[in-house]
């Protein structure tokens, strides 16, 4: 199922890599709607603001994973692209080795300061024994967590949307149904909730590095020969950390800004925490799958760039605003048209105020989605071709925008001003995010325009 995508119409090539990870980000948020609609609706409102609470910190492990992925997607793609299979392989045993090390220590740290986290967020008391245990179990499972993103990664370098796709619907699916068994026939509230999402994302990280691995043994480079395929490299380490550092960092300040919105949320009481984790919940669905389709741009561009096919690199581009704008459509009709019965399938019928919470987000945030996703499609760009200070300068803007503002305006409008301060944020940051990518490749083709005259020249 390896894919060369720097061959065959760029619009086409990309379509069909990208189309499969729409889908696996329908069942990757799975996990984490299920866990909030099964404990909204069988234990009540306040495992719901438990659950919601603790995910804001889980995305902080998930932002080092995510680093993970992208500095291995990306370095390994850039040499599948050379044809030098043979450092793609250096690649991803040294991301296994130092994702070992980074995960070992972010578990412990986890198990050991957690409560600290929960307590920092200002979680309440009637929730915080919950989140606590939520929050134990999940950090128990990162090893998971983490090998499954460098999988799914690995894949993706190879132009395999595929495979990741079948493994976590499979897997998502899966935690659905164990979600249910545990908390309703076993009784076993959040700690059921957790366990499950453990059990089931275990056996598909366990089942990836499997395949990965049997995959990798098939690739042979010419010019390999009988030499042994490098473990673990410094230099390709140092190139993976110029992705990995600020790719973890965007994803890392984000979740503590995430953070930081969350605890002056927590002000308001359960009813606004409730409303706000039913409905984040149903954004982050949309901008994972933005942002899953930036990453499939970033290893499209990594792939080109070693190929040196800068052309193609902006044909692409141009090709994922049109499949993002298409996806756009019937979200943004859904969330403003539906959002009602959206938010209501997290909570029971007597969760008026929390379900008028959650409808409100939604309305405020949908529109702008047209917006954000321009600037998640040009940082995928930006990240595949190795700019990564201009790629931190858009991220940051915009969550510094946003955790500002959703502080201000909360002063004035209330929990509504939090809201109000996304729109604003996401708006600013794609607006520099395309005035950097229109410079970037700007450059890139001016320079593969250079060394086209360079070679000419010494050939003739």
């Amino acid at each position: 199922m390896n894919k060369d995508l720097t061959v065959g119409k760029p619009e086409r090539v990309l379509w069909r890599y990208c189309i499969p990870l729409l889908g696996s980000v329908i069942f990757q948020q799975l996990y984490n709607i299920a866990d909030s609609l099964v404990a909204g609706k069988y234990v009540g409102k306040n495992a719901l603001a438990a659950v919601g609470n603790s995910y804001e910190i889980t995305l902080i492990y998930m932002a080092f994973a995510f680093g993970c992925n992208m500095g291995c997607s990306v370095i390994a793609a850039q040499f599948f692209g050379a044809k030098n299979y043979r450092k793609m392989k250096t690649t991803v045993y040294t991301t296994f080795i130092y994702s070992a090390v980074l995960c070992l220590i972010l578990t412990l740290t986890g198990l050991f300061a957690g409560g600290a986290l929960l307590h920092l967020i200002h979680t309440p008391a009637d929730i915080f024994a919950d989140s606590k245990l939520y929050l134990d179990v999940y950090t128990g499972g990162l090893v998971f967590l983490f090998f499954y993103n460098i999988a799914t990664g690995i894949f993706s370098a190879l132009g395999d949307s595929k495979t990741p796709f079948i493994f976590l619907a499979f897997s998502s699916v899966s935690n659905v149904f164990v979600d249910i068994l545990f908390v309703k026939s076993f009784h076993m509230g959040v700690a059921g909730v957790a366990w499950a999402t453990f059990i089931c994302q275990g056996v598909s990280c366990i089942l990836s590095v499997i395949v990965v691995l049997l995959r990798l043994r098939k690739i042979k480079d010419e010019h390999e020969g009988h030499q042994k395929v490098q473990v673990f490299s410094g230099e390709i380490f140092s190139k993976m950390l110029k992705i990995a550092i600020p790719s973890t960092l965007q994803q890392g300040f984000v979740s503590i800004g995430n953070i930081i919105i969350q605890s002056i949320i927590n002000s308001f009481g359960s009813d606004v925490i409730a409303g706000y984790a039913a409905a984040v919940k149903l954004n982050n669905m949309v901008i994972t799958t933005f942002t899953m389709l930036g990453n499939g741009v970033s290893n499209f561009a990594a792939q080109n760039l070693g190929a040196q096919k800068i052309e193609r690199i902006s044909q692409g581009c141009k090709a994922a605003l049109k499949l993002i704008f298409l996806t756009c459509v019937p979200v943004v009709i859904l969330y403003l048209m539906c959002s009602g019965s959206l938010v209501q399938l997290f909570m029971d019928e007597n969760s008026i105020e929390a379900k008028k919470v959650g409808v409100e987000f939604l309305h405020i945030l949908a529109p702008f989605y047209f917006v954000v996703s321009v600037k998640l499609i040009t940082d995928g760009v930006l990240r595949g071709v190795g700019a990564m200070k201009q790629f931190m300068v858009t991220t940051f803007l915009d969550l510094f925008l946003r955790v500002i503002l959703a502080a201000l305006f909360s002063r004035e409008w209330g929990s509504t001003g939090i809201w109000l301060a996304w729109p604003v944020g996401w708006t600013i940051g794609t607006t520099l995010s395309v005035i950097l990518y229109q410079s970037i490749v700007k450059k890139l083709k001016s320079a593969n325009k250079k060394n086209e005259i360079e070679a000419k020249e010494v050939t003739e």
